[in-house]
């Protein structure tokens, strides 16, 4: 399967910020086809520690059929990298989706679909909260809601998903841990059990491994963490305390059958507490681990196109 974005441009699109310091970002856009070729749009999101790049499988088969917008987040790849606030205002969820909204409208789509993994996943289910008009159909890749999760967390949570905790400890403690030594942490990082099934490319890990070589990459994605066991909780538990859920038409949620997510019990059970009754929700778990686009890409393709 081609590993390349063939067909592809590339694009820096500038942003308002409307976290409380606000502020104009740029957003880093690998984006197919051309304008006004009436494909409809379909957003593409990361996770961590990575960057658009991880669609390097999926996004040209993707593209055959839809705009396919791929962005580096917020504080990841070639994107803007704020500094931050105290209360993490510039790395909640809140924000991060308010930037993915700005940019496919600089595309011209005021209604798109959304396929996303890991952060990005988070960020579109905020996206999804905040702008129901704006999705009309929505895939996550291996991710509970992070209320639920942080909540239900225990210690097979805990041992798994270390970084959740180590991560969001007071600045600059883990930035400057992870600086003094990035191979090692890499190493840690890529050595989870559920983490390790994936054999990333050479050009993959030198993409990937970027953010880990400054203390602005790093900063950044541990502000990302901050947030969202700070103000994302605060925005996701004001909106469980509101009655308000997921509301697009259809919602689809995949997962890697040896990842951490499959530990939580019955997944789409969990998720259709998350969403409103009308709202169809589907989905699968693959043979993979958390790594889906990477480790799965034809069978990911295969669930996505049937879905969307």
């Amino acid at each position: 399967m081609s590993d390349s974005f063939h067909g592809f441009s590339e694009h820096h699109v500038h942003v308002t910020s409307t976290s409380p310091k606000g502020g104009n970002l740029s957003i880093r856009v690998r984006r197919s086809g051309k304008e006004g070729d009436g494909k409809k749009g379909l957003l593409l999101l990361h996770g961590y520690p990575q960057t658009s790049y991880i669609w390097r499988f999926v996004a040209p088969k993707l593209a055959e059929k839809y705009t396919v917008i791929c962005t580096d987040l917020r504080g990841y790849g070639q994107s803007s990298k704020p500094k931050g606030t105290e209360g993490h205002e510039e790395y909640s969820k809140r924000s991060m989706a308010d930037d993915q909204v700005q940019v496919m409208a600089h595309f011209g789509f005021t209604k798109f679909s959304v396929l996303a993994h890991d952060r990005g996943a988070r960020v579109a289910h905020r996206l999804a909260l905040d702008h129901p008009d704006k999705v009309e159909g929505m895939c996550l890749l291996d991710i509970a809601p992070t209320v639920y999760m942080y909540e239900k967390t225990n210690m097979n949570f805990a041992e798994g998903y270390w970084h959740w905790f180590y991560l969001i400890q007071p600045s600059p403690g883990p930035e400057r841990m992870i600086l003094a030594d990035p191979e090692a942490y890499w190493g840690t990082l890529a050595g989870r059990a559920t983490h390790k099934l994936v054999q990333f490319s050479e050009d993959a890990v030198k993409e990937y491994k970027e953010n880990l070589s400054t203390m602005e990459g790093i900063h950044a994605t541990c502000e990302d963490y901050r947030a969202s066991a700070t103000i994302d909780l605060d925005h996701d538990r004001a909106d469980r305390s509101a009655g308000k859920k997921l509301s697009v038409a259809k919602l689809k949620i995949i997962w890697g059958g040896k990842g951490m997510i499959d530990r939580y019990g019955d997944v789409l059970s969990v998720w259709k507490g998350y969403a409103e009754d009308g709202v169809e929700v589907s989905g699968t778990s693959l043979d993979c681990g958390h790594y889906i686009p990477e480790e799965k890409p034809e069978e990911l393709l295969k669930e996505v196109l049937d879905f969307f």
